[in-house]
């Protein structure tokens, strides 16, 4: 009977220590994290009581992201899938529930395959996105174009953008414009200003798009009187990270690497074009899987916004923005490490195996004793 107690018990704590382990690494670590992030607040010394007079709680509040890159049926190991996706789901939808934005933008990159990816493949990554980043009415999710989802310049096609922007239901280049504040999205893969007929396009649009914004500006009804918050996937042009500094930042090794224009940045030209034509009074880009914040000509600011997903970097984060019609506030929301879950799964993995050593040494040293207690009885028998 003590012996059935002992091993019942050691299994009972054996289950409620794996389990109690799985549940916190896998759901309950999020919350902390995440409840450690708040809305920033707009200083109205910094313009925040906004052109029209409005109240301080009429910003909007956007939660901005970027390279979710959900593996596909080529690259992607079904261990690999499951562990990344699980981790944005949950971070994601902690997020969600515990931050509530109104709109949440996703700076492109959304699938790592979709360049390639046959119909069969698009419509499975498509449908496991939609149950990952699945939203309340409440919020609205505006996603961009980046080149794995169409390809890079070189591979894009009509056909990719336009399964893309079918998916998202939304021209991939347009203005979104919400409590008086204007967020324009740029297709900043198709800004290689050669001839081809995509970028043509896009082109084309850009610049009717900044025609209506300068009206506005000067007192047209067709969006808000304002300078427009510039989301795109590219960054704008610059040498290198090697200004870039922050926790997220890329690795020191790294920094000093010069950046390719058209490939990891846009060319000078197309950034030049972009500033002139817009005058954006903020801009937010993805690509580069790491943070950064660079100012324009002294006067454009631009945040890089690292990956979300623990496959492109170990401590992923979104960016928290308050924005009014005239000002906005910026905060940066870092999500659970991966490197501290597998410590903690390490670590728990350590005391159960030291927890089982000492029940068998305990066990061994028992049945020792009885042996030697039957074997006197048998001597003096």
């Amino acid at each position: 009977m003590p012996r059935f107690s002992v091993r019942w018990t050691l299994s009972v704590l054996l289950i409620l220590a794996v389990g109690g382990t799985f549940l916190f690494c896998e759901y309950l670590i999020y919350f902390p994290t995440i409840l450690k992030c708040a809305w920033p607040k707009i200083s109205p010394a910094r313009g925040g009581e906004g052109i029209d007079a409005r109240p301080m709680d009429s910003a909007v509040r956007a939660m901005v992201l970027s390279d979710t890159h959900l593996l596909g049926a080529v690259g992607g190991h079904w261990f690999d899938k499951l562990r990344r996706e699980w981790q944005m789901e949950r971070a994601f939808q902690t997020a969600l529930w515990l931050l509530r934005p109104e709109i949440v933008f996703i700076l492109g990159d959304i699938f790592d395959e979709g360049k390639w990816s046959s119909q069969k493949h698009w419509e499975d990554d498509v449908r496991r996105f939609h149950r990952m980043f699945r939203h309340s009415a409440d919020t609205e999710l505006v996603v961009l174009v980046g080149n794995h989802d169409i390809g890079f310049h070189y591979e894009m096609d009509w056909f990719k953008l336009q399964r893309f922007e079918k998916v998202f239901n939304a021209s991939s280049t347009r203005i979104v414009t919400r409590k008086g504040v204007n967020f324009l999205l740029v297709n900043s893969v198709a800004l290689h200003g050669d001839s081809c007929p995509i970028c043509q396009s896009v082109e084309k649009e850009l610049i009717k798009l900044s025609r209506d914004l300068n009206c506005s500006l000067q007192g047209s009804q067709a969006y808000p009187p304002t300078p427009p918050i510039m989301l795109q996937h590219y960054p704008l042009y610059r040498l290198s990270d090697a200004g870039c500094t922050g926790q997220d930042a890329a690795p020191p090794e790294e920094r000093h690497l010069l950046f390719r224009e058209k490939y990891d940045v846009l060319s000078k030209e197309a950034s030049q074009r972009l500033l002139q034509w817009f005058k954006p009074r903020l801009i937010l880009s993805g690509h580069t899987h790491s943070g950064c914040e660079v100012l324009h000509e002294n006067k454009y600011p631009e945040i890089s916004v690292p990956s979300f997903s623990w496959r492109n970097r170990n401590n992923p984060s979104v960016i928290l923005a308050s924005v009014s019609p005239t000002s906005y506030a910026l905060s940066k929301c870092f999500l659970p490490e991966e490197s501290t879950v597998i410590s903690v799964y390490c670590s728990a993995g350590t005391c159960l195996l030291l927890l089982l050593l000492a029940h068998c040494l305990w066990v061994k040293g028992l049945l020792q004793c009885l042996s030697l207690c039957l074997l006197g009885k048998h001597k003096s028998l």
